[in-house]
């Protein structure tokens, strides 16, 4: 009863939240006196604080309409090419002069981790100047209906595959930090059985594929409290009135409450730098907090069954690095890895994915050959700062398009790309 009694909480606050946002516009009108002075910008800045931290963010856009290829300004437009009842495939369509030469097909899987796959906004971003762009956009599992059924790790190493079926060949994957896993055990099925529509590289960043290297507070608590506490603490059945009602979930205000408890101070101070913003009338950095928190704070439900077997598999029993992992009875068998090149990506400050766990995939992968290996470790960021930022999109994003255009098989060359290399040699 968790769950609806939150459900209830925050209902009986939505009187509370309409009239907070009312006194806000009220001493924001610039007609009113009041807002021109700091008591009223500071009761305008407690209206707006008390209403946003209330309040349940909804999914957020994408947003992108417009990128640069070949130095030239193109339209760019969402369209949806793959559908299952717990993903859609969505494609970054680039309005590219016809007879242009195509640039690499790219599938990003997202994180199913809690947030929408719009927190890798600034990694699509990134990468779309350089390749046809397509991303798992996963679906809040409060929003299924029980009828369509449940979904756990195999479904989603399913849902891997046939999204590059779907892709065609020589495609290149990238995995953002929870998806490692799946996406290096859908590769290595793949491999296993021949599959003509095995992607051409790999990209892993900030992934747990090894948990046992340098653990972080987050590994530690999953390998300490065991997989039966999760079950009897943190699964919970969705309310009623949602489209998933009586689903057994992971809800997405629990995972967003252990983010925030890891770096609270972090966050108490950036509400209260977001006060004094409002309150000095400084537009620019209240809205640079607006944006940041309206994406940090849209969670999603996990299925319990896709939540539970993945903090068993990969965090609790180390199934992958260990030749344990099975799909579907299937043992997962890494070293069937031969023909797709392994680029891996970790941040030097990543307090989720300790160093050298995302590196973990090149020993399991000894079969690939040596000049398809390469690894970048990005000095003074986070885990965050593997995929967004600046220094991503300065130096990370150039590594990945050298590795993945050398790697293409219409271009694939016989030594490494000059740009990849430990970021410390």
């Amino acid at each position: 009863m968790f769950y609806q009694l939150y459900e209830m909480n925050h209902a009986a606050l939505q009187p509370a939240r309409l009239y907070a946002d009312a006194v806000r516009l009220f001493y924001t009108n610039p007609l009113n006196p009041f807002s021109h002075t700091p008591w009223g910008r500071s009761v305008a800045a407690t209206a707006e604080l008390f209403e946003r931290t209330t309040r349940r963010y909804s999914k957020p856009h994408f947003g992108l309409s417009k990128t640069v290829v070949d130095w030239k300004s193109v339209e760019v437009s969402e369209k949806t090419v793959w559908s299952r009842p717990f993903c859609n495939l969505t494609h970054f369509e680039r309005s590219v002069p016809a007879g242009r030469t195509a640039d690499p097909k790219l599938l990003i899987v997202a994180p199913m981790s809690g947030h929408y796959a719009t927190l890798l906004r600034g990694t699509v971003e990134a990468m779309l100047p350089y390749a046809d762009v397509h991303i798992t956009d996963w679906v809040d599992a409060r929003m299924v209906p029980v009828t369509d059924g449940h979904f756990d790790l195999d479904d989603y190493i399913d849902y891997i595959i046939d999204m590059l079926h779907a892709l065609g060949p020589d495609t290149h994957v990238m995995a953002v930090c929870q998806p490692s896993v799946p996406v290096l055990a859908a590769v290595a099925l793949m491999e296993k059985r021949g599959d003509p529509f095995v992607p051409s590289t790999m990209t892993l960043m900030g992934g747990p594929i090894d948990t046992r290297r340098n653990p972080t507070a987050v590994n530690l608590l999953a390998k300490e409290k065991g997989i039966d506490w999760f079950r009897d603490n943190v699964i919970m059945h969705a309310p009623w009135p949602v489209p998933g009602f009586g689903r057994e979930v992971y809800p997405g205000f629990l995972q967003l409450s252990g983010f925030m408890s890891m770096n609270l101070d972090r966050h108490i101070t950036a509400h209260k730098d977001f006060f004094m913003h409002l309150v000095k009338h400084d537009g620019d950095n209240a809205e640079k907090h607006r944006d940041f928190y309206d994406e940090y704070l849209a969670v999603m439900d996990l299925t319990a069954e896709f939540y539970l077997q993945t903090v068993d598999t990969v965090f609790v029993r180390h199934a992958l690095p260990k030749g344990e992992m099975t799909h579907r009875g299937e043992v997962v068998d890494t070293k069937a890895i031969r023909n797709v090149a392994l680029f891996t990506v970790e941040g030097e400050n990543d307090d989720i994915s300790g160093l050298g766990q995302t590196q973990a995939a090149h020993d399991l992968c000894p079969n690939i050959p040596a000049d398809r290996h390469a690894h970048y470790m990005q000095p003074a960021v986070g885990h965050y700062g593997v995929f967004n930022g600046s220094r991503f999109r300065s130096e990370i994003v150039p590594r990945i398009v050298d590795f993945i255009t050398s790697y293409g098989r219409q271009n694939r060359v016989a030594v490494k790309p000059r740009l990849v290399r430990s970021a410390k040699s």
